[in-house]
């Protein structure tokens, strides 16, 4: 198959591009504030016993930020 401009399929140029747009601290992220508060109290209590976050579930319609909030709470914790 040729290579066409236009294609459904996903890029890994375009998942490079996304990722480094989206916010990756507290700072960046605007909203949520209730959300934030929580998560960040998660993080803060994981890391002081050492230990891996528990189980984080986020759930709603697209475009609320579920995504970045879970690439948020991965690069506060250090992982991917």
């Amino acid at each position: 198959m040729t290579d066409r401009p236009i294609s459904p399929d996903a890029k890994t140029e375009d998942k490079q591009v996304e990722t480094s747009l989206r916010p990756t601290d507290w700072d960046s992220y605007f909203g949520q504030t209730m959300v934030k508060q929580n998560v960040k109290i998660l993080i803060e209590a994981a890391k002081l016993r050492g230990e891996a976050l528990d189980h984080v579930l986020f759930y709603g319609p697209p475009g609320l930020g579920k995504t970045t909030l879970a690439n948020i709470i991965a690069h506060q914790m250090g992982v991917n």
